[in-house]
């Protein structure tokens, strides 16, 4: 039952509104099934399957909002949902900011399931780790990895008269290498929404060869260096500044704040080879054609040639502002350049090659100022060529200095940022003047 189609989630919901008797009411249904397998030092170690299905209520009187949620489906579980949401919105203060509900809306119907995702098997997930172990296996390396296939469904109805349905496909898997000493380790991720797209096999090489690599790693100086960031570095370094929220650029909490008052609307922030858009048709990173609060996805550009082309606005902020409400981001995809990482090495006279970046923090919200260490494979490049490993930094670095710094970008890739678990379509980049303040022993 936690996959349930357009037909069946919209009787469902109806039901649920029907019991409503708020001024304002909308109710969300969310499922999802997917597998899983985890293996550590070259042998499976888990695998499960998990199914949930969950349905929320909020109910509004006047100002007054409450919200209540449920896993059970019967139609008295789903009557008392809706009267202990009602009941909550009666105890509820005034909400000051709170906006009416938006009405029907027509929305393109997303792309972003794919069958033969929704139907691998068990079977296909051993397959895929097996070969994975194999590599590791040939290469002397002991490999820990985890593999996550999930298909989901959100629908959305509220009182008047919005639904909105979107189901999709995706899956994720993530390879660690390393050596029986622990002095070389080599990283790999991958994303999709179509499982035939996904090659462990080929994945994994890229991490044994990381991890082999990266053995008798040696100590150079700190300091400010050209570096080429591979696509899941470039995504770890760039994920945090990808709300775009006006409200906080105005009110002086972001990096899009202008000094005194107000947002950079457009303004040049960066290089004008950085355009940075959502688009929920892109094929290889599809998103949801609609918003939760009943407004449309398109695609949109948030930088353009370096410049602040658009921000988010809630309802009540474009309201606030006079302006019309513009939805966050459904997806995040940077356009790329031609160059592979092999020629921006080859054109590299002194730099360095970093394979993923990690244990990120935000030091100055202001500026975007982050602080994070190298991992799974740093290397000295020398006269356009690898020369050896080199021990992990410590980085001190804005993403958006570093975006003004660009110079070469090679085709996007979608990469997983495995600690929120989202997906981005990210170019690898050649930066110039990257800030490397100490050096780690860590691998």
């Amino acid at each position: 039952m936690a996959i349930l189609s357009k037909e069946e989630a919209q009787a469902l919901l109806k039901k649920v509104l029907a019991f409503s008797k708020a001024d304002e009411c909308t109710v969300s249904l969310s499922g999802s099934e997917s597998g899983n397998i985890r293996y550590a030092r070259n042998a499976i170690s888990t695998s499960g399957d998990i199914s949930t299905l969950s349905l929320g209520v909020s109910a509004s009187f006047g100002k007054k909002t409450g919200s209540a949620s449920i896993n059970e489906f019967d139609d008295a579980s789903l009557e008392k949902v809706v009267r202990r949401a009602e009941e909550l919105a009666q105890l509820a203060p005034e909400n000051p900011e709170y906006m009416p509900l938006l009405g029907p809306l027509e929305y393109k119907e997303p792309i972003g399931f794919v069958p033969a995702t929704a139907a691998i098997t068990p079977d296909q997930r051993a397959d895929a780790v097996g070969k994975s172990i194999q590599v590791a296996k040939d290469a002397k390396l002991q490999a820990a990895g985890y593999l996550e296939d999930t298909t989901g469904f959100n629908a959305i109805m509220n009182s008047k008269g919005f639904f909105g349905y979107n189901r999709d496909t995706d899956v994720v898997f993530t390879i660690t290498t390393r050596n029986e000493e622990g002095t070389g380790s080599g990283y790999a991720a991958r994303g999709f929404n179509d499982i035939t797209k996904l090659d462990t096999l080929s994945t994994t090489k890229i991490a044994a060869s990381k991890a082999n690599g990266s053995i008798g790693a040696r100590s150079i100086e700190p300091g400010k260096y050209t570096v080429i960031l591979e696509p899941v570095a470039a995504t770890y370094m760039l994920s945090s500044m990808f709300g775009f929220d006006a409200r906080s650029a105005d009110e002086g909490r972001s990096f899009l704040s202008k000094p005194g008052g107000g947002n950079r609307l457009g303004e040049k922030l960066m290089d004008e080879k950085v355009t940075i858009y959502s688009d929920p048709f892109n094929p290889e990173l599809p998103a949801s054609t609609w918003n939760g609060d009943g407004s449309e996805n398109k695609r949109i550009n948030w930088i353009e040639k370096g410049v602040v082309k658009n921000l988010s606005y809630s309802r009540y902020w474009a309201k606030q502002k006079g302006v019309q409400p513009v939805p966050g981001p459904s997806n995040i995809i940077m356009e790329g350049g031609t160059m592979s990482v092999e020629d921006m090495i080859k054109s590299t006279e002194r730099g360095i090659l970093v394979s993923r970046l990690w244990y990120i923090r935000m030091v100055d919200p202001q500026t975007l100022l982050l602080t994070g260490l190298t991992r799974d494979g740093t290397f000295y490049i020398e006269n356009g060529k690898i020369k050896y490993p080199v021990m992990n930094f410590r980085f001190n670095e804005s993403p958006v200095i570093m975006l003004n710094n660009v110079e070469a970008l090679g085709k996007p890739e979608r990469s997983v940022n495995v600690e929120s678990y989202r997906s981005y379509l990210i170019p690898p980049m050649k930066i110039r003047d990257f800030t490397f303040t100490s050096t780690s022993e860590a691998v």
